[in-house]
């Protein structure tokens, strides 16, 4: 066998190795690189993400390390973290929304990569379909693009009134652009007209609500990293204006939002550790079909509800998971 022959082979045997092995033959222990958004919304997601890696075998700190880094709100700091997880020679990279998964997959086409939140992955080019990903990528879909309607139609029960609905969307996103034309769509349907708020940094998000003068109803609110790490703030800003918020996920109703709709948080980050064992254990992503959320819930704030002055129907009581008192 010739020799350019034997090291070719080589390299595709050591490549069909599990990370886990791999990484041992090497000397370094097998890492997982965790692009957040911030510590203070990461911090509990780390703990489940952790406890079910734990649960298949993989402890922190003992058989496997985890790197974390977050972009702080500012998804331009994805693409420097992506970077520095290849310098470090990470065995998989896990995101935690559309910005960073692109970033990371710009940045690396060997490194495999697992992502966490990613409102429509095909429609933003993140895979070429979900049954066959391809690629060093694969993870979970949250489809936030086909529940904007069901979010809209919740939103007109709570508030009957409801003919003007502002949108509040970080456009630099290209996750978002998908629910918010999903979200266009639905509104139109229900009869309703749609004020943009348009925002692509923290710094816009005062004048976004400046410029509304009166002009909304109720507030939609699409779920990005931005507006995750500033959802206190937008919250606050909309209960000043008087606003009923409809949101994505319970965080977002656990910082005074009104009520949200979508998938289980710590339902997907369980799913998504298990797509890391499986990796490490020796699959492939471009193997692994990209899945879809299974479990939706619906929270509710009373406290928010009362200060809105605004009576929850029965209806959707009875149909909420969740109700914060």
């Amino acid at each position: 066998m010739r020799r350019r022959e034997f090291i070719t082979l080589t390299g595709v045997v050591a490549a069909a190795w599990p990370l886990a092995v791999r990484a041992q033959q090497t000397g370094k222990p097998t890492t997982v690189g965790f692009l957040g958004i911030a510590l203070i919304v990461d911090s509990p997601r780390l703990a489940i993400f952790e406890q079910r890696l734990a649960e298949l075998g993989w402890i922190v700190g003992h058989n496997i390390a985890l790197e974390y880094r977050a972009t702080e709100g500012r998804n331009e700091r994805s693409a420097e973290i992506a970077a520095e997880f290849v310098q470090l020679k990470v065995d998989i990279i896990v995101t935690t929304s559309t910005p960073s998964v692109l970033a990371a997959k710009q940045a690396t086409s060997f490194i495999p990569i697992v992502f966490m939140f990613t409102a429509d992955p095909v429609g933003a080019g993140v895979v070429a379909s979900l049954a066959r990903p391809g690629g060093n990528v694969t993870g979970l879909s949250l489809q936030l693009a086909d529940t904007a309607g069901k979010r809209l139609e919740l939103l007109r029960k709570v508030v009957p009134a409801l003919r003007r609905v502002a949108i509040l969307a970080n456009i630099g996103n290209a996750g978002v652009i998908v629910e918010l034309q999903q979200a266009r769509a639905a509104a139109d349907k229900l009869g309703l007209e749609v004020v943009l708020m348009e925002i692509r940094r923290a710094e816009d998000i005062g004048p976004a609500f400046a410029s509304l003068n009166g002009r909304g109803d109720a507030l939609y609110i699409c779920s990005d990293p931005l507006v995750n790490a500033n959802r206190i703030r937008i919250n606050t800003l909309a209960l000043d204006a008087r606003l009923p918020t409809m949101h994505s996920y319970r965080e977002y109703v656990e910082a005074a939002g009104l009520m949200s709709y979508g998938p289980s948080i710590p339902d997907l980050l369980r799913r998504a550790a298990e797509l890391v064992d499986k990796i490490l254990r020796g699959a492939k992503p471009a193997d692994i079909p990209v899945e879809q959320p299974t479990k939706f819930e619906l929270v509710i704030n009373m406290k928010t509800a009362k200060a809105l002055d605004l009576t929850i129907p029965p209806g959707v009581l009875t149909i909420a998971d969740e109700v914060i008192e």
